[in-house]
């Protein structure tokens, strides 16, 4: 379902059972999502990557990454919704964190 079709109340309750999972899984282990942005039906473009070590939290950026987004200099804290929307602000276009397998 794409982030525009879920309601307000939606989202602030998905961030909330977000929220609680991080508190009852206890510390984060090894974590990688893809950052992509374009049309699903076009096929998305992957753009960067975060990953989280040890409770540690970090961006990178591919070549060819949009400079609005490559230029993000602000807080990681493990909300990926809440950055994924942050990003899609800052582009003016959907950005999207997929989960990937480590």
């Amino acid at each position: 379902m794409p982030p525009s079709a879920i309601g307000p109340y939606s989202r602030r309750m998905l961030a909330l059972a977000n929220k609680v999972a991080r508190v009852l899984a206890g510390p984060p282990q090894a974590a990688l999502w893809t950052i992509s942005t374009g049309p699903r039906f076009a096929g998305r473009h992957v753009v960067g990557s975060l990953v989280c070590e040890a409770g540690a939290w970090r961006l990178a950026w591919f070549a060819g990454a949009d400079p609005r987004l490559a230029n993000y200099a602000g807080p990681v804290d493990g909300d990926v919704e809440a950055l994924a929307r942050l990003l899609s602000a800052r582009l003016g276009a959907p950005v999207e964190l997929d989960s990937q397998p480590v």
